[in-house]
């Protein structure tokens, strides 16, 4: 039996699976249910989101842990959502996994420039969407770990200071 590698990050555990939010927005009902079908197994909360005015109203109301986000949607594009999520010093560090069935290299590079943090590809395949979704909920946790004992070293850093 080989030992995992020391550097190796931990997984999620269940409990923060269960305690992640991910949105996820399509303006196409079908492709919506399979997303969140395809979600259920992991047991976190799924919200959704019929297109990008939309969604940028629910994250206004609470902000997700992920976002899986269409491109192609009435209203507002999914890279205009994405620059919008970017562009908001409360919402930026929520990773968005951008769903899309565009795979042109300039529709690539647009996601890039709007902030999109990861691609996938329609037809969705479940295993993948999975990996994807874990990963960058995993890097939402730890992102929330390090800011947490930033936050604390800096109190601690400030008591250690004379007062003037």
């Amino acid at each position: 039996m080989t030992e995992p590698h020391a550097d190796a990050p931990e997984p999620l555990t269940a409990e923060q699976i269960r305690s992640s939010k991910v949105l996820v927005v399509d303006d196409n009902a079908q492709n919506l249910e399979l997303l969140v079908a395809y979600l259920d197994p992991l047991g976190c909360q799924v919200v959704t989101a019929i297109d990008g005015v939309d969604a940028l109203e629910k994250i206004s109301q609470d902000v997700p842990d992920l976002i899986l986000l269409d491109i192609m949607m009435p209203r507002m594009s999914g890279f205009e959502v994405c620059r919008q999520i970017k562009s908001d010093p409360k919402t930026r560090d929520v990773p968005v996994l951008m769903v899309t069935a565009l795979n042109e290299m300039g529709d690539i590079e647009r996601g890039v420039e709007s902030g999109t943090d990861d691609f996938i590809t329609k037809p969705v395949n479940r295993l993948e969407l999975l990996t994807r979704v874990k990963s960058l909920l995993r890097v939402r946790h730890l992102k929330g770990e390090l800011d947490r004992a930033l936050a604390y070293l800096d109190e601690v850093e400030d008591r250690g200071q004379p007062t003037p």
